[in-house]
């Protein structure tokens, strides 16, 4: 098979830095196919994956109390408003593919830009794969009758076949993983929507009562256990910011990328109160807290076994959509970083016939599915939201930067409510991780010392190219 060399994205004269809405392939570009609804469809698609079927027992054993836990939703919900808010002007101005990595370069230079691009590499995107394959597997199982938790193997195992299949379509081509984003994210969609309907219609009749929403278990509640919960919800929100990973790809992309962002995280925001709300009216939080599978249980008490068995699909169904657009969107930056000289040039080979980054997709596939088969959900997503919500609010931080060092930058699109609103985002962030190095500090260090450890590859093998 004959490879397609790149060409190289630091032309900052290129039409695409400036901001053409051309949909024409360049040598070695990725072509413009996804247009509002499919972008839209792929933040929701990304975002609703795992966190919202696995993240709640979790919240409820570190708040036991169904108002603050409904309240840290509402607060984790603000916070990633405000990213999507801010972050929206960035992604209009540098419609590049790789986004917040474009946006990291622009903004702090090459050395912050490669941290974020070496934490993608070797913490962040295995751990997100690994995080939402795991759900799959264990939804199947339960699906189908059998225990996840007594059949450990053979869950990892299926977890780990999904990461290589979405990885398998998403070589094919950008439209058919968008295809399937888009289906997949609409059915899941109405599935949480049947599930919180099903349960404020029926709930009553089947031990569902308001007290469930107002009686905690009594039990002290610590600041630093709020702000660890507050990671979890994190994890579950996260997505809103993956399109931008996939800007060199999206048609008229100064309109566009704004909108999907902030429409899809305002979509999501309000189906995931809806269905925490029907969580906690149909379970005590107690029950919540010991529901590794809540939706399933939710709807075991709603409607029996038939309703596990509708409710596993639709996750399985929900899982999978996440798995498979967030391995669309972001092998796009193992693609733009060495498409830039900030990466071996191996990876920013373009398939000759589908035209899409192969190298980066089987790369980030291959490093998934060894974590999927290695580490449990908790470690995963916990290490994942630690790594990658940093780099947001230091994406967020360059609008700042940039609106003095780069006024000439086209915005069509400007923060609402700047400076403001960034700010939030930017001191909210800042918050959890302190919280985190206070209350969870040996793994929380860890992390950010794998994400320090790139700085020596920088300067020893991509700072002389810059």
């Amino acid at each position: 098979m004959q490879d397609v060399p790149s060409t190289e994205l630091r032309a900052r004269g290129s039409t695409e830095l400036r901001g053409t809405t051309s949909d024409e392939l360049r040598p070695g570009k990725l072509p413009r196919t996804l247009g509002l609804w499919s972008s839209v469809a792929l933040v929701v698609g990304i975002t609703i994956g795992s966190g919202i079927f696995r993240s709640p027992a979790g919240i409820a054993q570190k708040v036991p109390d169904p108002q603050l836990m409904l309240l840290l939703w509402i607060t984790g919900g603000a916070i990633t408003l405000c990213g999507a808010l801010s972050l929206g002007e960035l992604a209009a101005a540098l419609p590049e593919t790789g986004g917040l990595y474009a946006y990291l370069r622009e903004g702090w230079g090459h050395l912050a830009a490669f941290l974020f691009g070496w934490s993608e590499l070797v913490l962040i995107r295995a751990n997100a794969l690994g995080g939402i394959a795991v759900v799959f597997g264990e939804y199947l199982l339960r699906s189908l009758g059998v225990d996840p938790i007594e059949n450990y193997v053979l869950a990892r195992s299926l977890s780990a076949l999904a990461i290589a299949f979405a990885a398998i379509v998403n070589i094919r081509g950008a439209n058919i993983g968008a295809l399937i984003v888009g289906i997949a994210t609409w059915a899941k969609f109405l599935a949480l929507a049947v599930l919180a309907m099903s349960a404020f219609l029926i709930g009553s009749n089947h031990g569902a009562t308001v007290s469930h929403l107002t009686t905690g278990t009594g039990a002290p509640i610590a600041i630093g256990s709020m702000g660890l919960a507050l990671v979890s919800i994190l994890w579950a929100y996260d997505g809103w910011a993956d399109l931008s990973f996939a800007s060199g790809e999206v048609k008229d992309p100064q309109r566009n990328l704004p909108k999907a962002i902030i429409i899809g995280t305002i979509a999501i925001i309000v189906i995931y109160l809806m269905t925490n709300v029907a969580y906690l009216y149909v379970n005590p939080i107690e029950k919540v807290a010991q529901s590794r599978l809540v939706a399933a249980d939710t709807m075991l008490a709603l409607f029996g076994r038939a309703g596990v068995i509708l409710v596993s699909m639709f996750v399985m169904i929900s899982s999978f959509s996440s798995l498979n657009g967030s391995m669309l969107a972001s092998p796009r930056v193992f693609f733009a970083m060495a498409d830039d000289g900030l990466f071996f040039q191996t990876i920013a080979k373009v398939h000759p016939r589908y035209k899409t980054p192969y190298v980066a997709i089987i790369l980030a596939a291959v490093l998934g599915m060894a974590l999927v088969l290695s580490r449990s959900f908790e470690s995963l997503t916990d290490t994942f939201v630690l790594a990658i919500w940093p780099f947001y609010a230091l994406g967020v931080a360059a609008i700042y930067r940039l609106r003095r060092l780069r006024p000439e930058l086209p915005r069509p699109y400007r923060a609402i409510g700047y400076p403001v609103v960034p700010a939030i985002f930017v001191v909210a962030v800042i918050a959890f991780v302190i919280n985190s190095l206070v209350h969870d500090p040996i793994p929380t260090a860890a992390t950010f010392a794998l994400i320090l450890a790139g700085a020596p590859i920088y300067h020893f093998f991509f700072s002389r190219a810059h």
